[in-house]
């Protein structure tokens, strides 16, 4: 090749030489320095790119205000592409709709209507979506048209725009930024505006501030989904040095989602992962077995109520194991890398948080000194007019005579400067004057308006003759943006550490340890678990304390994965385990954290009560009690492998009252409506086949039944509390009466089988029935229908004596947990 760069002619053409390395250096450079500073990187003072930049001031330039209508993307693409941005349009509708993507933005500067995409899909064409500026946009150019920034020819010299814009509003902290230059790469995260200005504003008090005391008021980044960032030492890095990376998790809880079923509900995911990723990877990871205890994955995220993700869990497996697992193999936790690089003075830079704030302050003070310097100005020459136009008015007859006699406006305007020492700008506004202006009411508004125009001149000269003063303007208007766009903080931070990499965890792992464990069951058919902790129970029991639903109806020791039967009022036993009951400490038991049992077992008929629960892996006896006075004794052996069966036959029109375990050396006590205890030793019951229907237990009274029924061990210094009230629904509601009793179980003489009993309660006046009673050991509690705890007489009733009248109603008693 000939390198002599001798340019040849022929036939008409010119034809240079030239050496191609150069040229191709050249070209090369040309082009990384276009992508570098009109495509990839933002400018740190505004926080945008070109791109973007050229759309929010084109968007302002055709009024599309965020109290105009929306109009269609396209007229805006075509707008910007043919007066600022000659590139491809589908570039500029990119930037358009991340600039509207709240999931993108933490503070969106586009409105958008229509379809504008979601995390795991793209927009609708720009043909089809709306947009308009949003309230932020506004802080964003407001001033533009004050002098505030420079302006810069467009691509062919035919139009101006911003060089940068005024940004009231930190939007390279705010909304973040990504881009892919050449030989560079920027990416920040998202911050909470309110958290940026107020560590600008400190820095723009306290020029001096390090990058830990700015971290008291920025902490770490706020992500537009939320999430949990895990680990801080990243974003220290980051805000010291430019880079760092931090983790994201997503914000996720553990939910009962019905019977025997549990669940890790995903309400919040790490930035920029959607749903159907996430589902994606969980699929993979089970058909790959390295994800186990998932039996499926339904998105049921809509706009009314948000992101909602329910992963539901095998039965027996620890929903804590099994979201590490997530956490491991899924994007439910995700990683960030800050990398800040932006323009600076026309360079890109790496910048630390301090930097990045200086800028931005450097640049909100230039503003606000050019605005000011501009206010000054319009102000200064309009009063200079309007003490004009007041020299005028005073003496108006002869303004009026040197108009008239004047040959034309040169000389007019000539004589009245001369006449009334007036510039020629005042005597050209007094010529062009309406005579309407001459009234006494003007003239007072002319005056009203000059003082007016001293006090903003005098303001703006403070403003612009003292430092503080300025600062102090930046920093109330950095407020008023705080106050207008600022959102509370949506990502949690957490000091905790990232979690290291480790082996694959095995399924046995994954499963709840089949530890002991003890259920309750409250009178008002709530089901919790309670680690067996003998020493943490006995604390309980010396210091009771009165809650919500906390009565004990049943109370039986087994295993977390144990299997237990819930027996109801129809004679049939569900089976259930507890492994997925809610679990409280044994210090503090709470039933309002349980759950129903009913919904727990999955009991679909209403009328249905379940009148208590029984270990299945024992060979005692359980007792049985129907309404119509019939006992029973079965030993549960040789159970039918069926999930629900049968373990008393009933007659027609009686239901089963209550269950429990009743060994040979216990006794029976049996409580009906008409206020008679009977007690008799359970070996008087033989045990019977599950179909077989019971023997006479108690001798009923006319139209009596029995409200309860249990075992108590032999000697135990047990408790008898019985309620009673009014049960005409034909008497007054002012003459209802409700009466408790409690009375030492001991008083009670044993009685025989199918025997009356004696009486538990003397009625009141007023009263005809016992509507709730208890028999057993501790401390008897009583509760509302709505599980609120009631009091009962602290003082010992006689066997057949009378209640103590009560203020509320009482629907449930049990024993206190």
């Amino acid at each position: 090749m000939d390198t002599s760069g001798a340019a040849h002619e022929a036939a008409g053409e010119r034809i240079e030489d030239i050496d191609i390395s150069n040229e191709m250096e050249g070209s090369f450079l040309e082009y990384a320095y276009s992508v570098i500073y009109s495509r990839a990187l933002p400018d740190a003072r505004d926080g945008l790119k070109p791109v973007q930049r050229r759309i929010l001031y084109m968007m302002t330039d055709m009024g599309l205000r965020p109290d105009k209508g929306h109009v269609k993307s396209a007229r805006v693409v075509g707008e910007v592409m043919g007066k600022l941005h000659p590139h491809g349009d589908s570039s500029i509708y990119d930037a358009l709709v991340r600039l509207s993507q709240e999931f993108a933005m933490r503070l969106p500067l586009v409105d958008g209507h229509g379809n504008f995409g979601s995390l795991d899909d793209g927009p609708a064409a720009s043909r089809y979506t709306e947009a308009r500026l949003a309230g932020a946009a506004l802080a964003m150019t407001e001033s533009l048209d004050e002098d505030v920034v420079d302006f810069i020819p467009n691509y062919d010299n035919q139009l101006l725009q911003p060089e940068v814009l005024p940004s009231a509003v930190p939007n390279l902290l705010v909304n973040g930024a990504s881009g892919i230059a050449v030989g560079m790469a920027t990416n920040l995260a998202p911050h909470n505006l309110i958290e940026v200005v107020e560590g600008a504003k400190h820095l723009l008090f306290n020029p001096g501030a390090t990058v830990e005391e700015l971290m008291e008021f920025i902490p770490g980044p706020d992500l537009p989904g939320g999430g949990t960032i895990v680990g801080l030492d990243g974003v220290r890095d980051a805000y010291r040095t430019g880079r760092g990376a931090f983790r994201t998790r997503a914000r996720v809880s553990v939910e009962q989602l019905g019977p025997r079923r549990t669940g890790i509900v995903v309400t919040e995911l790490p930035y920029l992962v959607g749903p159907e990723r996430v589902i994606e990877k969980i699929k993979q990871g089970v058909e790959a077995k390295k994800i186990t205890g998932i039996t499926d994955v339904v998105d049921l995220t809509d706009r009314k109520n948000g992101l909602k993700l329910v992963i539901t869990l095998k039965t027996g497996f620890s929903p804590e194991a099994v979201l590490e697992l997530l956490y491991r193999y899924t994007p439910l936790e995700d990683s960030f890398s800050i990398n800040s690089v932006a323009l600076v003075k026309g360079q890109p830079q790496t910048l630390s948080l301090r930097e990045m704030l200086g800028v931005f302050l450097e640049h909100r003070v230039s503003v606000v000194t050019r605005r000011s310097e501009f206010r000054l100005r319009k102000r200064r020459e309009r009063l200079h007019l309007v003490e004009g136009l007041l020299i005028a008015i005073l003496d108006i007859d002869e303004v009026i005579q040197v108009v008239r006699t004047s040959d034309d406006a040169d000389e007019a305007r000539t004589r009245l400067q001369q006449v009334f020492d007036l510039s020629e700008q005042q005597a050209e506004y007094i010529l062009e004057l309406r005579l309407r202006r001459l009234t006494r009411f003007s003239r007072v508004e002319l005056e009203a308006e000059r003082d007016e125009l001293q006090a903003e001149i005098a303001a703006l000269l403070e403003i612009l003759g003292s430092k503080e003063k300025l600062r102090g303007v930046v920093a109330s208007e950095l407020d008023a943006a705080s106050a207008a766009y600022g959102t509370p903080r949506r990502t949690l931070l957490t000091g905790a550490v990232a979690r290291p990499a480790r082996a694959a965890v095995s399924a046995d792992a994954l499963q709840v340890a089949d530890s002991p464990c003890t259920i309750m069951l409250s009178a008002t058919g709530r089901a919790l678990r309670v680690d067996r902790d003998p020493e943490a129970a006995e604390a309980t029991r010396a210091a009771p304390r009165a809650t919500k639903h906390g009565a004990v109806l049943a109370r039986i020791a087994t295993t977390v994965r144990g299997e237990l039967g819930a027996i109801l009022s129809d004679g049939t036993l569900h089976r259930f385990t507890p492994v997925d009951l809610p679990l409280v400490p044994a210090a503090s038991i709470a039933f309002s954290a349980g759950v129903k049992l009913t919904e727990y077992i999955g009991l679909t008929d209403k009328k249905l009560k379940i009148v208590g629960i029984v270990p299945l892996d024992s060979e005692e006896p359980v007792g049985l009690f129907t309404a119509q006075g019939i006992v029973k004794r079965v030993v549960l052996t040789d159970l039918p492998a069926r999930q629900d069966f049968e373990v008393i036959t009933l007659k027609p029109g009686d239901r089963l009252v209550a269950a429990f375990p009743a060994t040979d050396g216990s006794e029976f006590a049996a409580v009906t409506s008409d206020a008679q205890l009977l007690r008799f030793e359970s070996a008087l019951v033989r045990p019977q086949g599950r179909p077989a229907g019971g023997m006479a237990g108690m001798k009923l009274g006319s139209g009596a039944s029995v409200i309860f029924a249990t075992a108590v061990p032999a000697d135990a210094e047990a408790r008898v509390a019985t309620v009673a009230e009014g049960t005409d629904e034909n008497a007054l509601l002012s003459t209802s009466v409700t009466s408790a009793k409690v009375s030492d179980w001991a008083e009670f003489p044993a009685k025989g089988r199918a025997t009356g009993g004696v009486r538990a309660q003397r009625f009141l006046k007023g009263e005809d029935a016992l509507v709730a009673a208890w028999v057993g050991e501790g401390e008897p509690r009583a509760l509302a229908a709505d599980g609120a705890a009631r009091k009962l007489p602290e003082t010992l009733g006689k066997r057949d004596g009378s209640g103590t009248l009560l203020d509320a109603a009482i629907a449930h008693i049990g024993q206190a947990p």
